[in-house]
């Protein structure tokens, strides 16, 4: 018998009772993805992290959403047994959005990345997410052909990502040529320059500035309106000057990571977190506590955005 999708969705992508409630209220709502928990930091900090920002998002007057996959169950909120466990279970997989099927199928666990939380909260009927960094394209992608899923997936899905751009390890000018080729909605949060994740900006302009988290909610009533492609509004929000890791000492490391890269032949999926992993050697840490800084106040405007947007619907 064929299974209808509301029955396969009612047994795949589960909300917490906090996040059905308020979906159900129209009540302010911010996906959390989980690789930052699962693959992004050391026990036993991943964890302490994961609460803060839930903590923030509460703090903004909306609701956090954490996202994971359970056993084959998506998870659209998570209680503190399930967040212990993405923080602690050895060997979780990082699931993108093509390893749902799969992962549901044969009940496999793991923590989402940005394409597969974007999917994940816009099924679930979430409007506004929070993350660190998007994925994009990645140098020398004219020999490699290596482009991150995050830009599809946010190519045709109607979801409002607030971020600190894309990881500075990526092509960053030829990301936003990506994103503008397929439709994405890019807003600098008062600024008129995209982010550079660890550094307060990349120096490539941005087309659209706003000022408050309502400017942005009226921009996706203005998506709704017009009706179009289901595509995504990126909110580039940098992190503070103050908080920004030294640029000379990015550049210096980066230069540093991508030859030792080339010199070990690292390519495809295990480029991204060896890179990422030798600025955080090579900074002692500085790159982590910057990324952190983004990722909390990226957190913030999300959940004052929720509550914008919850108002005027």
């Amino acid at each position: 018998m064929r299974t209808t999708r509301q029955s396969l969705t009612g047994g795949l992508l589960r909300p917490s009772t906090e996040v059905a409630e308020a979906l159900e209220q129209g009540a302010p709502i911010v996906a959390l993805e989980s690789t930052i928990i699962s693959h992004g930091l050391p026990q036993p900090r991943n964890l302490e992290v994961a609460v803060e920002l839930e903590q923030l998002v509460r703090e903004a007057g909306a609701v956090p959403a954490t996202i994971a996959v359970l056993d084959g169950v998506a998870r659209i909120g998570l209680d503190k047994s399930q967040l212990e466990r993405i923080a602690g279970e050895p060997g979780l997989r990082k699931l993108g959005f093509r390893d749902l099927p799969a992962a549901a199928a044969l009940g496999a666990s793991g923590a989402t990345t940005v394409s597969a939380t974007s999917f994940l909260a816009a099924r679930a009927g979430i409007r506004i997410f929070a993350t660190g960094g998007l994925g994009g394209v990645h140098r020398g992608w004219t020999d490699s052909q290596d482009e991150s899923a995050d830009l599809d997936m946010l190519s045709r899905t109607r979801i409002t990502v607030v971020c600190a751009g894309v990881k500075s390890i990526l092509d960053v000018e030829a990301t936003l040529q990506r994103l503008e080729t397929r439709g994405v909605t890019i807003s600098g949060f008062r600024t008129d320059e995209f982010p550079g994740f660890y550094l307060h900006t990349s120096g490539e302009p941005i087309d659209w500035r706003i000022e408050t988290p309502a400017e942005a909610a009226d921009i996706m009533r203005a998506q709704d309106a017009l009706g179009g492609p289901e595509s995504a509004l990126i909110v580039a929000n940098p992190v503070p000057l103050s908080e920004q890791l030294d640029p000379e000492l990015h550049d210096r490391v980066l230069a540093e990571a991508l030859a030792a890269a080339e010199e070990q032949k690292v390519t495809g999926q295990a480029i991204t977190p060896f890179l990422l992993g030798y600025l955080v050697r090579g900074t002692a840490g500085a790159s982590l506590e910057a990324n952190l800084a983004a990722v909390r106040g990226n957190v913030r405007l999300a959940g004052q955005i929720a509550a914008s947007w919850s108002r005027g619907n």
